[in-house]
């Protein structure tokens, strides 16, 4: 089991409200929206590798030490997100909860450099440790606007002096960790253009309803419980008349 110095970054995917437990087909189709928009996160990683899918975030490390590569990183991943949630928009065909909320998805990221103990199973790679703890930990916070990057000082000192004169200091008491100074960037504040999106194409659109349809039926048909693993999903008991 190797120790080494990482940066560990999450990004976390939130917005839908709370779905009713009857409403399987809109769970069905939140699981692959949510799945989309992160497959977008996790081909716009660059450098940072993936250490885990959980629910509906990514975990991420990156051993090194490259102040100017992790803000681009993470400008990079958000405009990568909000390109595919744009396109989904364009492309949505089904009226359902699940995809009438996609214009409501935003994408969070929590950061932390320190040290971590790499354990490599077959083709997995396991990270552990306090700082492993702490990064997660960070996920459950008071930072007052939907879509940020908080960070703690050691992120902070990467930043570009100008870029770091734009962040808000809140400290934090984490569960276990005690308090804990953090930063937070607001994304609405900072964020570069993006890419023009594709106009409207009835022939992509009905692919995608299709694609859709067809990766969502094991989860509309039980074979597996759709969101049941999603931190951002509430899941409710269906309420009598």
């Amino acid at each position: 089991m190797a120790i080494e110095k990482a940066l560990l970054l999450i990004a976390d995917i939130g917005g839908y409200t709370r779905f009713m437990k009857h409403h399987r087909f809109s769970l069905a189709h939140a699981q692959d929206t949510v799945a989309q928009l992160l497959e977008a996160v996790i081909d716009a990683s660059g450098r940072f590798k993936l250490a885990k899918l959980e629910g509906d975030a990514a975990f991420f490390y990156a051993v090194g030490d490259d102040a100017a590569a992790f803000a681009q990183q993470v400008a990079d991943i958000r405009r990568a997100f909000v390109a595919r949630r744009e396109q989904l928009i364009i492309d949505r065909m089904c009226k359902c909860d699940g995809c009438m909320q996609v214009n409501a998805l935003t994408l969070k990221f929590v950061a932390h450099d320190g040290e971590v103990a790499f354990q490599r199973v077959k083709h997995l790679t396991e990270l552990a440790g306090m700082d492993v703890i702490l990064v997660h930990r960070m996920l459950k916070n008071d930072v007052p606007v939907p879509e940020y990057v908080l960070m703690t000082d050691p992120v902070l000192a990467r930043l570009d002096p100008a870029l770091r004169q734009s962040t808000q200091g809140l400290e934090h008491d984490f569960e276990g960790m005690g308090r804990t100074a953090t930063h937070y960037l607001d994304l609405g504040q900072v964020a570069s253009a993006l890419p023009e999106a594709l106009g409207p194409s009835l022939p992509r659109k009905l692919w995608a309803k299709l694609t859709l349809e067809v990766r969502s039926l094991k989860y509309v048909l039980g074979f597996k419980e759709p969101c049941e693993d999603f931190r951002n999903v509430e899941i409710v008991e269906a309420q009598g008349p």
